[in-house]
């Protein structure tokens, strides 16, 4: 069987999928949704610390094994989900396309623009769907501010802005480790910058941004960034890992502003709230609750189920993510602090 045709085996037979890490990531969110999923069968959870996978593998009901490379082996795994370190995508996303699998990756997609171009060109080649994890456009409140936006809600867009920012984390984390998780750039920055290109489209231009790195590791700690859009829409971006929990978006528009926040992660129970201000009124609008992840999962699996062609608007969001991560780290000013 060519490695194409595991899409039309997938239309009668769960999609059996298996884990190539055991990031945290995996543990509080994605494996609980993989193992839901009616379409999916979670197989399989591979860390090259056994005990780890042992761990992994009692919670979530599947099978522990040792080391990524016997995973991709398997003939019994369809796709796998990618929670590896940012630095790692690359390397491991190619070698699960070239073994034959269907992959769904944490963010992001890869750390270089090339890299991600390249990674999504050898997926079509191969008829594998290949897909950045990248869950927040996912959720249902998003698509409600898209419906507010196009009804002139808040008149014609001026400016839009967005943060993702969270507390210090301990020295040992991962995030501090440049070469292997990339920094708050490829880990938080990544959100704001795909909420600009998500809302305001294709045109989105960086035009200047400042990194702060930590001086002992050298380590991209927060960041802004300056960008225009269309019809000179200004925008604002935030990010960073020294400050108070924050993860919102503000639009704000000729007749008024529109502010809405736990824009990237929100709970599953979590009622979204909208709110709006205008010179003489406001108003917040409550909207459901929703589940970000799963709406990934069953869209991936969909994807598969449907052939790779599916996944061609999420391919171009991802590299015009990529690409505006590489415009600013070009354009940046750096200061060690």
């Amino acid at each position: 069987m060519a490695r194409g045709d595991r899409t039309v085996e997938a239309l009668t037979t769960s999609l059996r999928c298996g884990v190539l890490g055991c990031a945290d990531i995996a543990w509080r969110r994605m494996l609980r949704v993989l193992a839901a999923e009616p379409g999916l069968e979670l197989t399989a959870v591979a860390s090259r610390d056994e005990a780890r996978a042992a761990r992994f593998a009692r919670e979530f009901g599947c099978a522990a094994v040792h080391g990524y490379e016997a995973l991709l082996g398997s003939a019994d795994i369809d796709a796998v989900y990618v929670p590896l370190p940012a630095m790692l995508h690359t390397e491991w996303v190619e070698k699960a396309l070239c073994a034959g699998k269907h992959v769904l990756v944490e963010k992001p997609l890869a750390a270089d623009p090339g890299d991600a171009e390249r990674l999504l060109r050898l997926a079509r080649s191969a008829g594998l769907v290949l897909r950045e994890n990248m869950a927040f456009p996912q959720h249902a409140q998003h698509a409600r501010v898209r419906r507010e936006l196009d009804s002139g809600a808040i008149g014609e867009l001026r400016d839009f802005s967005s943060v993702f920012t969270i507390p210090p984390l301990p020295e040992e984390n991962i995030r501090y480790q440049p070469e292997v998780g990339g920094g708050a750039l490829l880990d938080l920055g990544v959100y704001p910058i795909r909420a600009a290109s998500h809302f305001l489209g294709p045109d989105v231009e960086v035009v200047h941004a400042v990194l702060r790195l930590q001086a002992r590791t050298r380590t991209v700690i927060s960041g802004r960034v300056l960008a225009c859009a269309a019809g000179g829409v200004t925008v604002d971006l935030a990010f960073g890992m020294e400050h108070s929990y924050r993860t919102s978006c503000e639009f704000a528009g000729s007749g008024g502003r529109l502010v809405l926040e736990r824009a990237f992660t929100p709970p599953t129970t979590y009622q979204p709230v909208l709110r709006f201000e205008r010179q003489d009124h406001r108003e917040q609008i409550v909207t459901r609750a929703d589940d970000q992840f799963a709406n990934v999962v069953r869209s991936f699996v969909d994807a598969v189920r449907g052939g790779a062609g599916a996944a061609v608007d999420h391919d171009d969001a991802s590299l015009r993510q990529a690409r505006l991560v590489s415009e600013v780290e070009r354009v940046a000013r750096r200061v060690t602090v």
